[in-house]
């Protein structure tokens, strides 16, 4: 399964060096080691299966990374007891790695062996010094750069980094230490764990060699949206799954959330079927094509995916299809392959090793990312063998158990079976958990090997809420879990029938109930949901993860499309809004000290004229005229205001366009906010992005760790910009809506009403909710209730006060 090479069942306490050589690599965790012999031939041996998760547990290590070592040396001493009794196997492969000039040659046939047998020998491949590529010729620049990117190089990164150097006629490698891959695989560059902060070095070499390493440099200091600051620490890892196999006396297990909620159910216990590999060669070249025959129909199956999902799914489907062109993957399958394995055995040796290694990174998020391999290895080796996973069939009410689960698998759950999850290992930020907080479906991961003493068809109480698993709860919790799931399900339940209708209060007072939207998915979701129009279109989907700008004919398409679902509802469209935290390659925005203060929403519009131009061109194209209304970000002045106006004008005039089309701002800015009424004088609308506002007026990053934690919307300071922006408009006979998070805030909603506001745009999902919760408000309560929120010393005092008033 892992490659060429041995495994060993361990009977004593001590790892030996097979051969004479150099430790090249020590895993931090002690649990695997890589010896660099005669040639450069390196070995790994790596103590156990899935041993990484013990952190370190049981494992000694007798030497360093550097140490030279002879054959037969103490390289690791380890307690077999706790390996035995925490890891599936404490089986020890013995593997060739990095081995185009040589093979394996067995010595020895399965059996015992002692200290000192030999196991195999290694020849030089025929042809070996045939070269496997040509080299680049042409000059070579370096560049070093600071990683600023929050969570380093993980998977994202990484594939806009290979989609960069497309075009590039150049071999790029990023070096960190002492250890280099190519900037071209993904893969090669997630095993490099490049963390924030850390320093990289770009080599670039061939005719496009000073264009590749100033673009990359360039792409890497922008943050690629996920820049973090000096203040910036890596999120803190996930605790180790806890190692106990018995069931505590009262039943209740902790794990670490992964997907909020509350469900009741019973146990049913997921075991993933081994994929059988066909491990007779039929020759390289039918190998070989084979392979990229099964690679081919698993792309165009991604390719379906991506186009039929959004959100999340569409995400993990798009990383999925980048992994699967990955070309150290190709390249080290095609090597696999010439030396005498089968196009299944190829491509399981060279996910494996990959896998193993972000596995054993000491980087959570990383760490994560092996399931996306291991996922895309299963799915190739089902084509390859002409099968698929047979469907899951459940019975209704089942909470899922299993060691672990890949992204693919819980995609194929359906929720109308699973009301939730729970697994042995993975982490909070794994693409399975993100999966299930879409799907809506509690989830808890990391609560270890105890999983496996619970019985099929148990009783369970999971509340993701709280991070704990009730086992065979007594009649009276069970009770009282079922009461709480059966409200929560009656309130969504009656919401969601009353969402179609128009949101009034109780007192008949008209609120506009928006969702904010970034897809035409989101439309179809959120008229579903019963919103009545969008107060935020987000076009920076056209605008993002692409090597150059939209057209205007192709922005049109995009917003008629997300028009016509509305049916005629409000749309209201902010123009682009990248910068920041949002970069898009194609743009020229230097590295700034403060990217929040610089170029970025409208501004990057004045600095790019055409884009602006264009983009509003493409909005005036989408029929009936008027249902689209125009939307400008980071307002700072009327100044602003004005010079889009002029733009909007001309080009109606142009079009011969004479329909009134509304143009409102964005109030995201102190000084938007102060000034409402001098914006109000000239704007058709004002919709307050909270978001931004709160980090704004508490001078805090919202992208900064240090800080983040702070910042809430519901601060008296925010609070009270908000009523400075709502009595400002309404000094002018204008509207004000809020499009930020507090929008889907039910704490928050009753006060926003209060100060003034008569629209809001929350996620799709909250929109039925909200419309509930309006549904039972007065304008005199939420007056009052408001006023007090103003009084308030402090967000934490607030949001006290709104518990009571929504209790």
């Amino acid at each position: 399964m892992l490659g060429d090479g041995i495994a060993i069942d361990p009977t004593g306490d001590c790892l030996h060096a097979p051969c004479d050589g150099e430790v090249a690599v020590l895993q931090p965790s002690g649990h695997a080691i890589t010896i660099r012999a005669a040639e450069g031939v390196e070995i790994l041996m790596h103590i156990g299966l899935d041993t990484v998760a013990l952190k370190g547990e049981g494992f000694t290590p007798c030497v360093a990374v550097g140490d030279r070592v002879a054959q037969g040396d103490p390289l690791i001493r380890f307690d077999l007891d706790t390996i035995v009794c925490a890891t599936p196997s404490a089986i020890t492969p013995v593997l060739l790695l990095e081995t185009p000039n040589h093979a394996l040659v067995r010595t020895r046939a399965d059996g015992p062996i002692q200290v000192g047998d030999t196991i195999f020998a290694l020849e030089p491949r025929l042809g070996a010094d045939t070269p496997a590529a040509t080299p680049q010729t042409g000059e070579t620049v370096e560049r070093i750069v600071t990683v600023p990117l929050v969570h380093g190089i993980h998977a994202r990164p990484a594939a806009r980094i290979r989609e960069l150097l497309a075009d590039h006629d150049a071999e790029v490698t990023l070096t960190k230490q002492d250890r280099t891959a190519s900037a071209r695989s993904p893969v090669g560059l997630l095993t490099l764990a490049i963390a924030f902060g850390d320093e990289v070095r770009i080599t670039a070499t061939g005719p496009d060699a000073e264009q590749a390493a100033t673009a990359l440099a360039a792409l890497i200091e922008s943050g690629m949206g996920e820049k973090g600051h000096a203040g910036a620490k890596p999120a803190a890892p996930v605790a180790p799954a806890p190692q106990t196999t018995t069931l505590p006396t009262d039943g209740k297990l902790s794990g670490v959330t992964a997907a909020p909620g509350l469900a009741v159910g019973q146990a049913r216990r997921f075991r993933l079927p081994e994929v059988q590999v066909d491990t007779v060669s039929k020759g390289a070249a039918e190998e070989q094509a084979r392979l990229d025959a099964a690679r081919a129909t698993l792309a165009a199956r991604l390719d379906g995916e991506i186009g039929h999902a959004h959100g999340a799914q569409r995400a993990i489907a798009e990383a999925h299809s980048a992994m699967l062109d990955d070309d150290g993957l190709l390249a080290a399958a095609a090597v696999a392959i010439q030396g005498g394995a089968s196009a299944g055995q190829a491509w399981r040796a060279v996910i494996a090793p990959q896998a193993e290694a972000l596995a054993a990174s000491g980087d959570t998020r990383l760490a994560e990312r092996a399931d996306d391999l291991r996922d895309l290895e299963r799915r190739v080796l089902l084509v390859l063998a002409g099968s698929e996973d047979a469907p899951l069939v459940l019975p209704p009410g089942t909470i899922l158990i299993a060691e672990d689960l890949l992204p693919s698998q819980l995609m194929a759950l359906d929720p109308a079976q699973v009301v939730g999850i729970c697994v042995e290992r993975g982490g909070p930020t794994s693409h399975v958990a993100i999966l299930a907080a879409g799907l809506g479906l509690p989830m808890l991961v990391s609560l270890g090997p105890v999983l496996r003493q619970i019985d099929e068809e148990t009783t369970l109480i999971l509340d993701a809420g709280l991070a704990r698993l009730h086992v065979a709860p007594d009649e009276a919790a069970l009770a009282e879990a079922h009461q709480a799931v059966a409200e929560r399900a009656e309130r969504r339940a009656a919401a969601l029938a009353a969402a179609a209708r128009p949101c009034h209060m109780a007192d008949g007072t008209r609120i506009e109930v928006f969702a904010n939207l970034g897809s035409q998915a989101d439309a179809e979701l959120a008229i579903t949901n019963g919103a009545e129009g969008s107060g935020l279109l987000r076009t920076e989907f056209l605008f993002l993860d692409r090597g150059s700008a939209p057209s205007v004919d192709e922005q049109a398409a995009d917003y008629q499309a997300i028009a016509d679902t509305l049916a005629g509802r409000p749309l209201i469209v902010r123009l682009l809004d990248v910068g920041g935290d949002k970069p898009a390659p194609y743009l020229p925005i230097p590295a700034e000290e403060n990217p929040a203060l610089g170029l970025r929403g409208i501004r990057v519009g004045f600095a790019h004229p055409q884009l602006l131009e264009d983009q509003i061109r493409a909005i005036l194209r989408v029929q009936p005229i008027g249902q689209c209304r125009i939307m400008i970000p980071m307002i700072a002045g009327v100044d602003e205001l004005r010079r889009v106006r002029e733009v909007l004008d001309r080009v109606r005039a142009e079009l011969g366009i004479t329909e009134k089309v509304e143009l409102g701002v964005m109030v995201e800015t102190p000084a938007a906010a102060v000034t409402a009424d001098l914006l109000a004088a000239e704007a058709d609308f004002l919709s307050v992005g909270t978001n931004d506002l709160t980090q704004y007026a508490l001078a805090m990053d919202r992208g900064n760790a240090s800080v983040a934690s702070a910042i809430d919307g519901l601060h008296p300071a925010v609070l009270r910009l908000i009523a400075d922006t709502c009595r400002g408009a309404a000094s002018k006979g204008r509207w004000t809506g809020v499009c930020g998070g507090l929008a889907s805030d039910p704490l928050a909603v009753p006060i926003l009403i209060g100060l003034g506001v008569t629209e809001l745009s929350s996620t799709a999902a909250m929109v039925p909710e909200i419309k509930a919760l309006v549904s039972g408000l007065t304008l005199d309560a939420v007056r009052a209730h408001a006023q007090a929120a103003l009084a308030c010393a402090t967000a934490a005092d607030v949001r006290a006060l709104a518990r009571e008033f929504t209790a």
